[in-house]
């Protein structure tokens, strides 16, 4: 049942989600934006700075969540052999890129109040940095690889090398004596260290950040179903 997947039918459908996911971005977006900026509070410490979380910590976790996810689509085009999981994977590499890098650029700026320094070869820092070095690498190799075949099992080796990193992500503050505070928000046990008037805008942007990912997976692969209707095949 993997195997046959008819570009048609898949455009039919994705073609007409992005106007509907734009919507709901906008206005999840503006939401998020007042309750973050207007109506939560400052820290008691960090002032007003502490609003970058907002930013920050949404772009880390689903640059964390897209790369994740990018390996279990590669896990599961070298069980099923489909094509189509690849082209997900595909299309899904470049908003977790972007995010990655919007995590970096969010984490230096709050760093230089908050910490003094632009950047700290903190092990978070560093092996978030580590994750956009594969992110690069995964998608610099469809690039330069004209060999679908050959693309395919490259980029999936590097997604499933790279997952390694995720873990060290998550537990690089549990692990090491690191510069970053112990995780605020355990969704394993619900347990949060963080006031309802800071989570609910943090849940609105994580949303809004979510939903944008949506977005550009969409435009992206529309695109590449689209370079399959212009080849002329009919199915993955």
């Amino acid at each position: 049942m993997f195997r046959y997947f008819e570009p048609n039918k898949i455009f039919a459908i994705t073609s007409k989600a992005p106007k509907y996911v734009l919507f709901l971005f906008i206005v999840v977006l503006t939401i998020g934006l007042i309750e973050a900026l207007i109506l939560s509070p400052e820290d008691y410490k960090q002032s007003d700075s502490v609003r970058i979380m907002y930013v920050h910590v949404p772009a880390a976790w689903i640059s964390l969540g897209i790369f994740s996810s990018l390996t279990l689509l590669s896990i599961g085009s070298f069980i099923f052999k489909n094509k189509n999981f690849a082209l997900i994977a595909k299309s899904l590499a470049p908003s977790g890129f972007v995010f990655n890098i919007v995590a970096l650029v969010t984490g230096s700026i709050w760093g230089k109040p908050t910490w003094g320094t632009w950047w700290a070869w903190d092990a978070r820092i560093t092996s978030m940095l580590v994750l956009a070095l594969f992110y690069g690498m995964y998608l610099l190799a469809w690039r330069i690889y004209e060999d679908k075949e050959e693309v395919v099992k490259i980029t999936s080796i590097i997604a499933i090398i790279g997952v390694v990193n995720v873990p060290v992500i998550k537990y690089s503050v549990d692990w090491w004596n690191t510069l970053h505070q112990p995780a605020s928000i355990n969704i394993i046990t619900t347990n949060t260290a963080i006031h309802s008037s800071m989570l609910i805008p943090l849940g609105l942007m994580t949303a809004a950040f979510a939903l944008f990912s949506l977005l550009i997976f969409l435009m992206k692969y529309n695109t590449e179903l689209i370079k399959l209707k212009n080849k002329g095949l009919d199915r993955l």
